[in-house]
């Protein structure tokens, strides 16, 4: 992911663009931990609200994937439907896991 082009393309500062894509993969982490006890419990509303945290949080970041798939599971989950929750759940984290190194490359050549 092109953390840079991202923050240009919101017109964002860098500083201030890496502070954000900290904080959105702290609450991320969170709101899928919430996520995954929803599935759990087989309790849709909780999925639903968690799907609903992170598509907003991502799309304000111009993380379109991760976007799409939260705005799906969103969706399914307010009509109970978490069938394809974990498959989504590991799709975002599997983004998650790329964004968090490549905000270390990043800090790491801004050093």
């Amino acid at each position: 992911m092109k953390l840079m082009e991202l923050a240009e393309n919101l017109e964002m500062g860098v500083d201030e663009f890496l502070e954000m894509i900290e904080l959105f993969l702290e609450t991320s982490t969170s709101d899928l931990n919430q996520w995954q006890s929803g599935i759990d419990e087989g309790d849709g509303k909780k999925v639903m609200i968690a799907a609903h945290s992170i598509k907003g949080a991502a799309i304000n970041l111009g993380l379109v994937e991760i976007y799409e798939v939260a705005k799906k599971m969103e969706m399914e989950a307010h009509e109970n439907n978490l069938n394809g929750a974990t498959v989504a759940v590991r799709a975002i984290k599997e983004k998650i896991e790329q964004i968090a190194e490549d905000l270390l490359k990043e800090e790491s050549r801004r050093q």
